[in-house]
């Protein structure tokens, strides 16, 4: 038996796509002459009608679908200054170096400078060229070895030579997110360059962001390992990472800043200390923050702060007790 509600082959995929949705939401009875994402959203927001049999994480993936649109590349993009890369010319031995303390299966290839992309190297790919390599019979294989010779590979080859690069995408941060997931799709791509105006890097997106859009943070062996982005150093400290947000911060230690006019135009501590310094601190500066909150600079270089350990009611100059007169 046919299903008469199957588009044709003829038929575009975006009209069959929307004659389904509205066959879908006929039979909810949602459709009151409103747009179909209004309706959804009304429908989300009330929490009644067909749409209450869904559970709390279907209605959060739902409207996470719905908001995708609105998401720019910007809102998602790991920042120029996070994106772990390597160097064309750099040797396989040093790439498996990097693979190996990196937690990333795909890694940016650029020349000189990061602005100058080269595209990326998968690990299967740096793999499939080293078993290939090591294989028996080859070339400086020792004779009656059954098995794989790693020491006939030439880790002293460069990347660049190795020619076992791929292409990536290159995007706007302005970019839709809903777009670019279509795009990589399409592509079987899985990593973009997000370029600026002037064509120098501005960041990095995965396809694995675009899908925590939706579905929330996915977490593999390597981020189960990963120290907790805020934790607890002793009495009233806390050691952090530079880009914990100001949220973090909160649920670490209770304290809220983000309706202080210092954390208007910052996200994360990182930020915010550059803020309230006025420059971007050496490690071992320790730089006084709001309610009652001191920061010191444990690691950091001249662009950026990478960690830092909070310390908590640190009384500012103002409240310090005054000493008595012994006299």
């Amino acid at each position: 038996m046919s299903d008469d509600s199957r588009p044709s082959p003829s038929e575009p995929p975006s009209r069959g796509l929307a004659q389904w949705l509205s066959h879908f939401l006929d039979r909810l009875g949602l459709r009151n002459g409103a747009t179909i994402r209004e309706d959804i959203t009304e429908a989300l927001a009330q929490g009644s009608g067909q749409l209450a049999d869904l559970s709390p994480q279907e209605r959060a993936m739902l409207s996470n679908v719905l908001s995708l649109r609105e998401r720019r590349i910007a809102d998602v993009m790991v920042p120029r200054a996070d994106i772990i890369a390597v160097q064309s010319e750099a040797t396989l031995g040093e790439l498996l170096a990097l693979f190996r303390t990196a937690g990333h299966s795909r890694l940016p290839v650029y020349g000189e400078t990061l602005d100058d992309p080269r595209g990326m190297v998968h690990i299967r790919d740096f793999l499939d060229f080293i078993a290939a390599r090591a294989k028996p019979g080859r070339r400086g294989a020792q004779p009656g070895t059954a098995g794989p010779n790693l020491g006939a590979i030439d880790l002293s080859v460069t990347l660049a030579s190795a020619k076992i690069l791929r292409p990536v995408l290159y995007v706007p941060p302005s970019m839709p997110a809903v777009d670019l997931l279509v795009r990589m799709q399409a592509t079987r791509t899985h990593i973009a360059l997000v370029i600026d105006e002037y064509g120098g890097t501005d960041g990095l997106v995965s396809i694995e962001d675009l899908v925590e859009i939706v579905v929330g943070d996915i977490e593999d062996e390597h981020d189960l390992d990963t120290a907790p982005t805020i934790a607890v150093a002793g009495e009233n400290r806390f050691t952090a990472d530079a880009r914990a947000t100001l949220e973090d911060l909160k649920d670490a230690t209770g304290i809220d800043l983000s309706e202080t006019d210092v954390a208007e135009d910052v996200d994360t501590l990182g930020g915010l200390i550059v803020t309230l310094a006025g420059h971007v601190p050496a490690r071992g500066e320790l730089i006084q923050g709001p309610e009652g909150l001191a920061f010191e600079i444990l690691d950091a270089d001249p662009r950026r702060i990478k960690r830092l350990r909070i310390h908590r009611n640190v009384p500012t100059v103002s409240e310090a007790p005054a000493t008595t007169d012994p006299g």
